[in-house]
């Protein structure tokens, strides 16, 4: 079934003016919500101790916060309700040697007057291990970037890649400026789902970049942004597809999966929805910012295609040794 007809092209390229304003606005206010709001970095970050603890019923939560209060070691805990008035979190932001080698049975023991309780899971983490999960974190995301630099070079051309990375930058910095903005906790969780955008986003990208080369090939039009228009159009029904079942699939698990996925899935949520229009109005507007040239692309391929049937005519010529 076609959403759209193929004949029918839409004119994508009129937009790309509005489509930078918005987009820059989304950007710079990114940049500027992680510089000034910063992350809320979870356990795997920051280092330190997180205990789940459910009830039977609900619980206040200064009850709790007055009963860690009785020990020195965990009187600044921070105490959150996780998704219902029964179960709660208990964080201790960095390391405390104090604590004891069974943290989770300690704080068992200074909460049993506050109700009947379960301790669902107990995660520490050193500060050590906390900033080496950083720094690697960091660093996974900036080698994913190189390489897709270095593989659209090869498969392309630079101006090609250079458009891809820079439209991977741009939806890596808009998702974590929601992360920054609605305070979802930075973890392991969090940075595969940015890592699963950008292969998401990379995949969107790729293949409107092959249609465009393509019709650079068959086109009769010497006009990049008629033959980016013709392209994205051609394209749109598969991308609306795609991007909409994985939305679906993905606001389902936000809405029904549970806390402990809220932030993966809401990563995933606005990495899906820019990473998708950034493919049209971010990554294909680039190239005639780059001013990729028609004319030039076409003699290019045109010589290789020269070169490619000199070396078979003269392969041909040895195998029948004529030469």
């Amino acid at each position: 079934m076609q959403f759209f007809s193929k004949a029918h092209v839409y004119d994508f390229m009129s937009k790309r003016y509005i489509a930078l304003a918005v987009s820059a606005v989304l950007f710079f206010g990114s940049l500027f919500l992680m510089a000034t709001k910063g992350f809320n970095y979870g356990i795997d970050f920051s280092g330190g101790t997180l205990i789940q603890v459910k009830y039977d019923s609900a619980v206040s939560l200064d009850k709790i916060r007055a009963a860690l209060a009785k020990d020195e070691a965990y009187k600044n805990a921070s105490v959150t309700e996780f998704g219902s008035a029964e179960e709660v979190t208990i964080r201790f932001s960095g390391a405390n040697s104090n604590l004891g080698s069974d943290v989770g049975a300690s704080v068992a023991e200074l909460l049993k007057d506050t109700g009947k309780f379960e301790i669902r899971r107990t995660d520490v983490v050193g500060p050590k291990v906390g900033d080496e999960l950083r720094e690697k974190g960091v660093m996974a995301l900036a080698i994913s970037l190189v390489g897709i630099l270095i593989y659209i070079a090869f498969r392309f051309e630079w101006r090609f890649a250079m458009a891809a990375v820079a439209s991977e930058i741009h939806d890596v910095v808009i998702t974590m400026g929601a992360i920054s903005f609605f305070a979802v906790d930075v973890n392991l969780d969090t940075l595969a789902a940015i890592l699963t955008v950008v292969g998401y986003s990379l995949n969107d990208t790729i293949i409107v970049f092959d249609r465009i080369r393509e019709n650079i090939k068959s086109s009769k039009s010497t006009h990049l942004d008629t033959i980016i228009n013709e392209s994205v159009s051609a394209t749109l029904t598969r991308t609306i597809l795609t991007s909409g079942t994985t939305l679906i699939t993905v606001v389902v698990l936000f809405l029904f999966g549970g806390d402990m996925i809220h932030g993966f899935s809401l990563a995933l949520i606005v990495g899906i929805v820019i990473g998708t229009l950034s493919s049209i109005f971010v990554a294909a507007p680039m190239l005639l910012w780059f001013k990729f040239s028609v004319e030039k692309y076409r003699a290019m391929e045109a010589e290789k295609a020269r070169v490619q049937r000199e070396k078979d005519k003269q392969r041909a010529m040895f195998e029948k040794g004529t030469i």
